[in-house]
């Protein structure tokens, strides 16, 4: 059995029989406010244990409205989480030196910067769609560098935030990245992720590319999706509307509300768990100071 990753809740381990699995893309759907955001800061806090190395958060936002993902975290963990500055969207030379360095990036990167500008291709014309992709292109580069470094400087648990659904894969710049971020960087052999990160000079410095290796098997991606839908029946009654990302996650957890004896309560379904056992019942959960707190 492959090695497990734990989710940072007791729980849920043993809901996922174990936890998630490694090299897994684990996608978490439900409304804003339901809990996503607890379980990516559980999961990012557990590295700090599990692999000496606390996880890294990337966050897609786009529409003007930040997760606070470091009042969450200090909430939870007394802990401050550190945010990369506003990154360049002009053309910049490769600095190696820089990138080698065996220092650890910023806990969180704002990609989108949260410049409440339109993600969906069907909503924008085609100056507006090719200016977002011109931008892209400038920024993705410093998007290689921040997930190598994290990399190399030990982080094997990566949440991507700030996904809003779609039924095209091919209509959403966040899923374009989503599919970017999980198969050309953490899916990629080091020296492969090196290359693209380096360019032209990585045969200059493939020696010291070399002293910073590590398993690309050995990482998981934590996708959090939000949707319009609160309920949870109605989640799971539907089909799963993230286009191929439902596809490629070898877990997808659904969180939303149902109604119990005239009380609306929080509850979780896992209705994916590839290549593992895992509990099929619908889990109730309560979310209070200390976090997310499971039912029986």
């Amino acid at each position: 059995m492959s090695p497990r990753f734990s989710s940072g809740i007791q729980q849920l381990d043993q809901i996922l029989g174990g936890g998630y699995l490694s090299g897994s893309m684990v996608m978490v759907v439900g409304a804003t406010g339901v809990g996503k955001t607890q379980l990516g800061m559980n999961f990012i806090h557990q590295g700090s244990s599990a692999e000496n190395a606390r996880g890294a958060i990337i966050d897609l936002s786009s529409r003007g409205d930040s997760q606070n993902h470091t009042g969450y975290f200090e909430r939870l963990f007394g802990q401050s989480l550190s945010t990369a500055g506003p990154l360049s969207t002009s053309p910049s030379q490769v600095n190696a030196e820089a990138i080698l360095l065996k220092e650890r990036p910023a806990d969180v990167l704002e990609f989108l910067g949260y410049s409440g500008r339109r993600v969906m291709r069907s909503q924008m014309d085609v100056d507006q769609w090719h200016s977002w992709q011109s931008e892209m292109n400038r920024r993705t580069p410093q998007l290689f560098s921040y997930v190598y470094k994290h990399l190399t400087s030990g982080t094997r648990r990566f949440v991507v935030d700030g996904i809003e659904p779609t039924d095209e894969a091919t209509d959403s710049l966040q899923l374009e990245l989503v599919e970017m971020i999980y198969h050309r960087m953490l899916r990629k052999e080091h020296d492969w992720l090196a290359r693209e990160v380096l360019r032209e000079q990585f045969r200059a410095n493939e020696e010291q590319v070399q002293q910073s290796t590590y398993d690309h098997t050995q990482s998981v991606a934590m996708v959090l999706v939000t949707t319009a839908e609160t309920m949870l029946d109605r989640l799971i009654e539907q089909p799963l509307s993230s286009g191929d990302l439902a596809a490629g996650a070898n877990t997808v957890i659904l969180l939303g509300r149902r109604m119990v004896n005239d009380r609306m309560q929080r509850a979780m379904y896992v209705a994916k768990h590839r290549g593992s056992y895992c509990d099929t019942r619908v889990v109730p959960f309560e979310i209070d100071e200390r976090g997310i707190q499971f039912g029986e």
